[in-house]
């Protein structure tokens, strides 16, 4: 029987595999693109649900959007399986280091796979509201024993891995995963990296805090999706300078996802 390790080595080899996965970079950071328009659109006047569902909807409308909605799917689906793979290659005789390695890619991957899912509902017509899924898991979490804690806990984490992205972005760490030429444009691409990743943690800090606003307040629809967490920061004291920062971060990251589907290491 072939090993879990044969099989991510297996994968990792594939020349055509590697192009697949760099692909789902490039859709990745369409979405982004994508998303951080809708975001702008909110101080210009505009309409859209800013998150994975919003732009899902805005790419179906666009010509030939249905195709590259099954592009979307395949390019996350490729680059889900080589972050497990990543997890099951790592090296590190540390065991927890080893765990917390495993762990951090499978949570990536299984990130890919949500957003995949959603453009798979996309493509087949149908549609997604991220808003109403996390209302709807808030509820049943409150009526379940001790579920008032779990959806504080869970808001946390969120809270916890924007938090990370931010500290990702400031400190620059995701170099390390990219081979980036020594010339203006390299350090563009640094640059991109470093507010892309700023933006996108300030989003999703936003929507994690919103879970434990429900879980103090008992009120499952004070949660929601990025959509719900980009309309928070609109109603805040300079809300609308906000918004063009963290659509224009999104942007941004959308562009350093382009960079890294040609200089990350695989």
């Amino acid at each position: 029987m072939t090993s879990p390790k044969s099989a991510a080595r297996a994968a990792q080899n594939s020349p055509v595999f590697r192009i697949v996965a760099r692909v789902g970079y490039v859709v990745l950071g369409i979405l982004h693109i994508v998303i951080g328009v809708i975001v702008i659109s909110f101080v210009t006047g505009g309409g859209g649900e800013a998150d994975q569902g919003g732009a899902m909807e805005q790419i179906a409308r666009a010509p030939m959007g249905v195709m590259l909605l099954w592009l979307i799917v395949l390019g996350l689906v490729a680059l889900a399986i080589w972050q497990i793979a990543e997890a099951f290659l790592e090296r590190n005789p540390d065991t927890k280091k080893k765990w917390g390695y495993r762990a951090k890619y499978i949570g990536t991957a299984i990130a890919y796979l949500g957003i995949g899912f959603t453009a798979l509902v996309y493509a087949l017509g149908g549609q997604s509201d991220s808003s109403q899924s996390s209302q709807s898991l808030s509820a049943q979490l409150m009526a379940t024993p001790g579920g008032i804690v779990l959806l504080v806990l869970f808001g946390l984490l969120v809270a916890g891995i924007g938090i990370a992205f931010i500290v990702r972005g400031f400190t620059r760490a995701f170099k390390k995963h990219l081979d980036l030429p020594p010339d203006p444009a390299g350090k563009g691409n640094v640059t991109f990296g470093v507010v892309g990743y700023v933006a996108k943690g300030i989003a999703i800090a936003v929507t994690g805090a919103l879970f434990v606003v429900a879980a103090l307040t008992h009120d499952p629809e004070a949660a929601g999706g990025l959509d719900a967490a980009v309309r928070t920061l609109a109603g805040l004291p300079f809300g609308p300078i906000i918004l063009w920062i963290v659509g224009a971060g999104l942007i941004l990251y959308g562009l350093y996802c382009f960079a890294r589907a040609r200089y990350a290491r695989m």
